[in-house]
């Protein structure tokens, strides 16, 4: 029988969520955060790197935001049914993870276009945003990125330069009339591609930092984080196999917080 505490949460998830409360600071008792991670082949000597490590930055940076992802499917995408809202969901391979839009994993029967890129971070999200979300003409924008900002997947990311990319996303679509969801980082103890980090108090940090931003911004704040953590501020492997990327039984608890968040944007609308 699963225990649930009066906050509708299992017993055992709500302790973990309790116990990285608890812990005290975000980043320990030094005082500062850790210096920020980065890809080392952006550190390497060039000529260390072997050609395949040079194709794939050269690929990069041919198209940084990756804005031919989506190009052709944003062409060919109907103007949305009279009556009906469209939600697009903007992130990154956790979004992206949901399964293409129309297809039966992803949300089936509702108005809702998935926009997610693997490995993205804000930076890059902020250059496709009109491209991908504002173009599209939505009614409501569910934002869920920041944790490959903390991996360092484009570079150092300090805990400032992720809030003001995703300021600026959401001020971007508070002006084009869009209602912002604005999704925590999931929780993660570790990144598998970068061996050694530690990166679960930057992300109950910068969680903190999105939770007020939407309080005074008057934006939905949707809480992963809280009905997902493990008491390292990890992911156990139920939910989660390589403690990064969700599993069907991860989703499954992350669906219905998704709709409540985007009703409760839609009613705002």
């Amino acid at each position: 029988m699963k225990i649930v505490s009066s906050f509708g949460l299992p017993v055992a998830r709500m302790w973990g969520f309790l116990a990285c409360i608890l812990a005290g600071p975000a980043w320990g008792h030094s005082g500062a955060p850790p210096a920020p991670l980065t890809d080392p082949t952006y550190l390497a000597a060039p000529e260390s790197l072997t050609p395949e490590q040079v194709a794939q930055m050269q690929a990069r940076l041919l198209d940084l935001p990756q804005l031919q992802r989506y190009a052709a499917e944003n062409a060919a995408l109907a103007p949305a049914p009279k009556g009906t809202s469209r939600v697009v969901l903007f992130g990154d391979s956790i979004t992206e993870g949901w399964g293409p839009t129309g297809s039966d994993r992803f949300f089936p029967g509702k108005p809702y276009v998935n926009r997610g890129i693997s490995g993205q971070t804000t930076a890059q999200m902020l250059l496709r945003f009109r491209q991908d979300v504002i173009d599209l003409k939505p009614a409501v924008v569910v934002i869920l990125a920041g944790t490959n900002d903390i991996a360092g997947n484009t570079g150092p990311a300090t805990q400032r330069m992720i809030e003001d990319n995703l300021h600026s996303i959401a001020e971007l679509a508070k002006v084009h009339g869009i209602r912002v969801v604005l999704a925590s980082v999931l929780p993660v103890s570790t990144y598998p591609w970068r061996p050694g980090s530690q990166p679960a108090g930057q992300v109950r940090a910068l969680n903190e930092a999105l939770r007020q931003y939407a309080r005074q911004q008057g934006l939905v704040y949707l809480d992963y984080y809280a009905a997902m953590t493990n008491a390292e501020g990890g992911l156990d492997p139920a939910l989660a196999a390589d403690g990064v990327h969700p599993t069907p039984a991860g989703y499954a608890i992350m669906a219905p917080l998704a709709e409540q968040a985007i009703a409760q944007a839609l009613k705002a609308h």
